[in-house]
């Protein structure tokens, strides 16, 4: 099929991707796509209990699937005048791709951080700072002067903390569950951390700079993205099928039907012996048997 989306939309400022952009592009596209289908496909086979991280991974492979899509087709871009090279020219600037990110990289930390035991306090820091570092990156995108290097900065400082949070207490409490999480844990933050540092690079060199062309500015976040979504998420979900889930205590206290029946069965072996013997005290005195429903009872997992 030949590719007909610069023809369809054109582009809207004067340093924009070309078709060999927009081809790669939809690979990556692709790519992404594949994979979400992949991760449904897998997930449909799992009890209920056992689906939080291939959840998070498929709403992380769905946005990024439309993120790509709308690129491919030169959508989702605003012109910015550059304040490097050929100034007085507008470059492509492309807000959906922080959309994507904004949504993206706080799932891609909780499926690292929520397989670690790290307390709620430390999780809710590290999504802020998250949402931090991309806004930043977007606001400073969107500045024509010198000023963006100040958002820069903040963004920055963001991932350092970011880096901290992960490096150090994650790692602390990882060790307290057994060597088969810690072994999942460092092998996936050690890859999530190192792609991530390319990110500021990336920014500095196309957003903010406009050192590179816009075809290669896709290149670089298009392989930084594929290796932090598709591959990083199949590793991630793929190492955490092998360690036992009930440690990590994924669980509201509410009824589902994702029942701890897997990881409880001696507790609710008890509990339901306890409900039969309530009934038959309740019949042989003539009392009636209370009513209620799904959305009062407790102690299942989620």
């Amino acid at each position: 099929m030949v590719n007909r989306a610069l023809e369809v939309n054109p582009p809207n400022a004067d340093i924009n991707i070309n078709y060999k952009a927009s081809n790669f592009l939809w690979a990556i596209f692709a790519a992404m796509l594949f994979t979400d289908i992949l991760m449904m496909a897998w997930c449909f086979t799992l009890p209920k209990g056992r689906r939080t991280f291939h959840y998070l991974s498929i709403i992380i492979l769905t946005t990024a699937s439309i993120a790509y899509f709308s690129m491919a087709s030169d959508l989702g871009a605003t012109p910015v005048y550059v304040e490097f090279y050929d100034v007085g020219y507008t470059r492509q600037i492309w807000y959906v791709r922080y959309i994507d990110w904004v949504i993206t990289t706080p799932c891609l930390l909780l499926e690292l951080v929520l397989a670690t035991g790290l307390p709620l306090s430390d999780i809710i820091a590290l999504i802020f700072f998250d949402e931090v570092m991309i806004i930043t990156g977007l606001v400073g995108g969107l500045v024509v002067s010198s000023y963006k290097w100040g958002y820069f900065a903040f963004g920055c400082a963001a991932l350092v903390y970011i880096w901290f949070i992960l490096l150090w207490p994650a790692m602390r409490s990882v060790t307290l569950l057994g060597p088969d999480f810690k072994r999942a844990y460092v092998t996936s933050a050690v890859i999530l951390s190192v792609v991530w540092t390319g990110y500021p690079i990336a920014w500095g060199l196309a957003d903010g700079g406009n050192y590179i062309t816009p075809t290669a500015e896709m290149v670089f976040y298009g392989v930084l993205d594929f290796v932090a979504k598709p591959v990083f998420t199949l590793f991630h979900v793929y190492m955490l099928s092998k360690v036992d889930y009930t440690k990590m205590q994924l669980q509201s206290g509410k009824f589902s039907e994702g029942a701890s029946l897997i990881s409880h069965p001696a507790q609710h072996a008890e509990l339901d012996s306890m409900r039969k013997n309530a009934r038959a005290d309740s019949t042989a005195v003539g009392v009636a048997e209370p009513r209620h429903s799904t959305a009062t009872a407790v102690g299942r997992e989620v």
